[in-house]
């Protein structure tokens, strides 16, 4: 038999362990969120996958709010984040810092999240954008990679906030070793 783990027993690390321990060179953007349910997943996620910091932009909502915290479960205080009014002032300073710049997005050049393993080894921001717009096309404009995930089926999308874990993932796997 294969029992289940009881929450105390998954040995996570407490909140302040997690604020101090070293993060993987990985940023999230957020621009233009609109549901608030889905910026709480992304703290979520973020907190899961040792994210370096959270940036929300233009309308995406901050925190504190009651429907951000009612999928973030507390994630909003473990994750380091900020807002910024623009999204272009932001990657600005970012690039100024030697991050590059992934837009998480279909266009017509892309890197395949299968492929991340071919970009350089540095600090790194990905981009999320709008549920109905996706990334603004001067943000793709501004983006040093376009990263698509591919997909098989009739739809031609994934909720941003799915779509975030499955990226996540894919950039965190380069830093946990096998």
């Amino acid at each position: 038999m294969n029992r289940k783990l009881k929450l105390w027993e998954l040995d996570r690390v407490s909140e302040e362990q997690y604020k101090t321990q070293p993060k993987f060179p990985i940023s999230v953007i957020l621009n233009d969120i609109r549901s608030l349910n889905n910026i709480g997943a992304f703290f979520r996620t973020a907190d899961a996958f040792n994210i370096q910091k959270m940036y929300l932009c233009g309308i995406t909502a901050q925190p504190p709010h009651r429907e951000i915290h009612k999928t973030a479960l507390g994630a909003t205080e473990s994750v380091d984040w900020e807002y910024h009014e623009s999204i272009h002032s932001l990657l600005e300073q970012l690039k100024s810092t030697g991050t590059l710049i992934a837009s998480i997005e279909q266009a017509e050049q892309t890197t395949l999240l299968q492929h991340i393993d071919q970009l350089p080894d540095q600090q790194i921001a990905l981009v999320f954008g709008n549920e109905v717009d996706g990334v603004d096309q001067a943000v793709i404009d501004a983006s040093d990679y376009i990263i698509e995930i591919p997909q098989f089926g009739t739809k031609h999308s994934l909720n941003v906030s799915v779509c975030a874990g499955v990226v996540m993932w894919e950039f965190c796997k380069k830093y946990i070793g096998n």
